[in-house]
């Protein structure tokens, strides 16, 4: 089932039961409201009878002419709702008891003359159980006159005779309703709600499929565009003019179709330079031996050591890529521990100005790191070895392309926002157009576009730097130097 149907059905039936369930409960609601209404007015038609009771009580200073008086109760009782829509259902007093003289005899001639008003009083009907009850009740609340049943509720007017509370007058509360223009109006009010119900499904059912068509219409254009990816068609983007979480998923769909569209171009092209990269060494010492090979160039030792260095040039080459893969698929190993940064460039800085001098390049150091071993320490968790692999690509970079007089090493500590250690390489030398910055940590990026390998260079040393620094949660980028050259900054954490 699609998902537009599956969304329609869950919407539907989620409405209906709704619906039904609202319908039922506000049928429930009328009528106990109307059955609370009854009963409220019940007992205000018969206030009156509070206040003849009270006038009993004070003029005979007690219950005693109503105590089991039923008739006169119960004449209070019809006199007060004569004519009004309570009268009818009212008679469940009990009958008065003729007196035994007053009873015919069962045996004689007078037993067949019996009429039906003579039947005794056990063969008359007892009230309904629905019909309210009325009961005297004296200020101890036990029963004076009247009915009085444990398992219905009543309600209790006081009677108060000089502000003293004397007795109560209780009527049974109903349970429901069974005649009178009460039931015909909750009839009538539960055919209107039943047709109110049925109208709001027909137009539940007239929103509920177009809001699921609405709301499944963007999830489909969104799979077309994904399918469209899949096909390796990273040009096509989604369009929807929304303000919800799919008008988001279609930018977010947008920014991943021209993210892919990069990642294939940067592939495509780092293929072409690894082939590029590969195929000129190649090519060099295939054309120095064959030409040994035909004695076009004699079969000498300076001629082979000239082959011998292109075969180091391409394994080194190959070292590099092979580097650089295992640094993206993360499998450069790391062995740190801590490190005293400046101590750990102190043991380098021979071997550096001796690289450096021959190629006619003065290194300076600020501060003068020998006096900062002592002074101030600067511990750091990092792999020796991966820092001394950075420190030389950046030196060797330096060398090889910046044609630099001068490099200065500075080493700054940064306390804000958090305790850092800044190392900077600046040389003095030709730099690099602004618009090549932020490329030079990219795979066999190379500002020179002929490629020569004399300047050019494979384009890998920089972006080697780039993971090491990134493995050691740090920072590298390249700016403009003070000193008119090339700028390499990084920094790292401090322990």
């Amino acid at each position: 089932m699609k998902i537009h149907n599956k969304l329609f059905l869950i919407l539907f039936s989620f409405s209906l039961i709704l619906v039904i369930m609202l319908v039922l409960l506000m049928q429930w609601s009328i009528g106990k409201g109307m059955v609370d209404y009854v009963n409220t007015k019940e007992v205000e038609a018969l206030k009156p009878v509070v206040t003849k009771l009270a006038q009993i009580y004070k003029e005979d200073h007690g219950w005693q002419a109503m105590t089991g008086h039923h008739p006169r109760f119960r004449q209070l009782i019809e006199t007060q709702l004569q004519g009004d829509e309570f009268a009818p259902r009212r008679h469940n007093f009990p009958p008065p008891r003729r007196p035994l003289r007053e009873r015919p005899p069962k045996d004689g001639p007078h037993a067949l003359q019996q009429g039906p008003r003579d039947k005794p009083p056990a063969a008359r009907l007892p009230p309904p159980e629905h019909q309210a009850r009325y009961a005297l009740l004296d200020a101890n609340g036990e029963l004076v006159v009247g009915k009085y049943l444990d398992h219905l509720n009543y309600s209790k007017s006081a009677i108060d005779v000089n502000g003293i509370t004397v007795g109560y007058f209780a009527v049974s509360k109903r349970d429901s309703l069974t005649q009178g223009y009460e039931v015909e109006f909750i009839e009538q009010q539960q055919q209107y709600l039943w047709l109110i119900g049925l109208l709001a499904i027909a137009l539940v059912l007239l929103i509920t499929r177009p809001l699921a068509r609405h709301l499944v219409e963007p999830i489909k254009v969104i799979t077309r565009g994904m399918h469209k990816l899949t096909q390796g068609d990273y040009q096509h983007s989604v369009d929807l003019k929304r303000q919800d979480e799919f008008g988001q998923l279609s930018r977010d769909y947008n920014e991943l179709a021209i993210t892919l569209a990069a990642n294939e171009t940067t592939r495509k092209r780092w293929l072409a330079n690894i082939s590029h990269e590969l195929r000129t060494p190649v090519a060099i010492l295939r054309g120095e031996l064959e030409a040994m090979i035909d004695e076009v160039r004699p079969l000498t030792m300076v001629n082979v050591a000239s082959a011998h260095d292109e075969v180091k040039h391409l394994q080194r080459l190959i070292e590099d890529l092979h580097l650089l893969t295992s640094a993206d698929i993360g499998a450069m190993h790391y062995r740190k521990q801590e490190e005293e940064l400046t101590q750990v460039l102190a043991s380098e800085l021979d071997k550096y100005r001796s690289y450096l001098a021959s190629a006619g390049i003065t290194l300076n150091v600020q501060p003068a790191i020998e006096s900062e071993v002592s002074q101030h320490p600067i511990l750091i968790y990092a792999d020796i070895t991966r820092l001394h692999q950075l420190f030389e690509n950046i030196i060797n970079n330096a060398i090889k392309y910046s044609s630099a007089t001068e490099l200065t090493l500075t080493i700054k500590r940064e306390v804000s926002p958090h305790d850092t250690v800044l190392i900077s390489f600046e040389d003095n030398g030709i730099g690099v157009d602004d618009k090549h910055l932020a490329h030079l940590f990219e795979h066999l990026y190379r500002v020179d576009d002929s490629r020569n390998r004399q300047t050019g260079g494979s384009g890998l040393g920089l972006s080697i730097c780039r993971h090491i620094v990134a493995a050691h949660q740090g920072e590298i980028w390249a700016e403009k130097a003070s000193l008119g050259g090339l700028a390499i900054h990084i920094r790292l954490k401090i322990i």
